[in-house]
């Protein structure tokens, strides 16, 4: 099941809030999200199900080891055997197909490949199941006594399959105790209603112009469909990527949890450091906190600490050349800025700041897009004019022009509009007042507008499910 679906949005989340809601003992709540979130995973493919309770049981089991021998070797053997069981499970099932293949491939055996299908959303539960278990190592968070509430953690749907990667010592909190709260409620449904539009409205269409472009014959694309087919990409795994977001902390504050953002506007970064800063926070958090600072930081062997997080980085995304190939590329240009470009960037103008950024990620992007190298070494060999491919035609400018308006909207809404429109109603016209009047009348229209194309078009994937 997915967020952006007629079933979701009318039926199974009226439901969860109505039977949530019809309980005020704090059990029964969790025990009404953990039913709703195992229904939410199976929706697709029932006997994963198997796997997330199994991986939620031995790190409920190894926290309470931790918890009880801490400072024996009882904790380390807890937390070792946590690490190992949840990467042995995300190695076999994600990754076991990639490395049976380049062992065929370097030693000319023939290995057969297993084939697991990829439980949606390990990726995610198992880096949060880990930082649990490395949180309470640390001392930083008590073990969770309760299995329940354990599993609520674990299987929330709001963030299960994508994402935000949500650490234990976000909500350990509300986990325990949460209320009813009409404010949050109303910036919940503020953030459904935006993420699902940014998905509908926005990725759809984004991700139909892809598809169009960067599937076709490379030696038939000119250059220019072949750019505006990345172009339209860059905007596809944005706002597909940040409207789930969106929805997922608008699910939580519905209920009580507070997630934190996961995205701050990329596109205006400056810079490749920036642009990490900002683009899938939850992340780039997540590997600071718990490879780069345990390796040493920036305080010894940095660059090398630098290759290994961005090779992580690039190898969590999928397992494929590429994406090794997409992590490393951002790490060179990162240890590029470190070493000397953010000294040079203080004496250019932000403009020129900016252009670099975007130059460089959309260019990441088509790394990212093409699993299949040689295509993706060709296709880039293309976007320069290496090829013969022709330049321009005349099939491109129409549907530049069908999409002009589209596009500008694009535009404008990877800028902070929301909160510089907020801070204008508060700060200068002083009517928080009309800023909520107009924020219940752009939530109808992006309701309307995103269940009419819901309604019309089948056309309706989700870039992240397969990590």
């Amino acid at each position: 099941m997915v967020f952006a679906s007629l079933i979701f949005l009318f039926l199974f989340l009226p439901l969860n809030l109505i039977l949530y809601y019809s309980f005020k003992d704090i059990n029964y709540r969790n025990w009404v999200l953990i039913v709703f979130s195992i229904f939410f995973y199976s929706w697709g493919e029932p006997v994963w199900v198997l796997l997330l309770i199994f991986t939620s049981l031995v790190d409920y089991a190894n926290g309470l080891a931790i918890e009880k021998y801490r400072g024996k070797i009882g904790a380390k053997i807890g937390l070792i055997c946590s690490i190992i069981i949840n990467l042995s499970l995300l190695m076999t099932f994600k990754y076991s197909d990639f490395i049976i293949e380049n062992i065929n491939a370097l030693v000319g055996s023939s290995f057969a490949k297993p084939s697991f299908a990829l439980p949606i959303g390990i990726s995610f539960y198992t880096f949060q199941t880990i930082s649990y278990v490395i949180d309470v190592y640390k001392g930083e968070v008590k073990a969770q006594k309760s299995f329940p509430r354990f599993l609520m953690f674990v299987s929330l749907y709001h963030q299960l399959v994508a994402g935000p990667i949500v650490r234990y010592s976000h909500i350990a909190t509300e986990i325990d105790e949460r209320k009813f709260d009409l404010l949050d409620f109303s910036e919940g449904i503020n953030r459904i209603c935006r993420g699902l539009f940014k998905k509908v409205f926005i990725a759809n269409i984004a991700g139909e112009l892809t598809k169009q472009y960067l599937d076709a014959d490379i030696d038939l694309l000119t250059v220019g469909a072949g750019w505006f087919g990345l172009l339209m990409f860059t905007v596809q795994i944005y706002f597909d990527f940040s409207g789930y977001s969106d929805m997922a902390i608008g699910l939580g504050k519905l209920f009580g949890f507070h997630y934190h953002e996961n995205f701050n506007y990329p596109y205006t970064a400056t810079s490749i450091t920036d642009f990490w800063r900002r683009w899938h926070i939850s992340l780039s958090t997540f590997f600071r906190d718990y490879i780069y600072i345990p390796l040493g930081g920036n305080r010894k062997n940095q660059i090398l600490n630098l290759f290994i997080v961005w090779f992580l980085t690039g190898l969590w995304h999928g397992a494929s050349w590429n994406f090794i190939i997409w992590g490393l590329y951002f790490g060179v240009l990162i240890i590029l800025e470190k070493l000397i470009l953010l000294k040079v960037f203080n004496f250019l103008p932000r403009i020129i700041r900016h252009i670099y950024a975007l130059f460089f990620i959309i260019i990441g992007w088509a790394i990212f897009y093409f699993t299949d190298v040689s295509k993706l070494k060709q296709f880039c060999y293309m976007l320069f004019g290496g090829g013969e491919n022709k330049l321009w035609d005349f099939e491109i400018e129409e549907s530049l022009m069908s999409h002009l308006y589209w596009i500008i909207f694009c535009a404008i809404i990877c800028l902070p509009i929301f909160p510089i429109m907020k801070n204008l109603f508060e700060q200068r016209i002083k009517s928080p007042k009309l800023f909520n009047n107009l924020l219940v009348v752009a939530n109808i229209v992006f309701i309307i507008v995103s269940v009419t194309f819901l309604v019309g078009k089948s056309y309706n994937p989700f870039l992240y499910f397969r990590f």
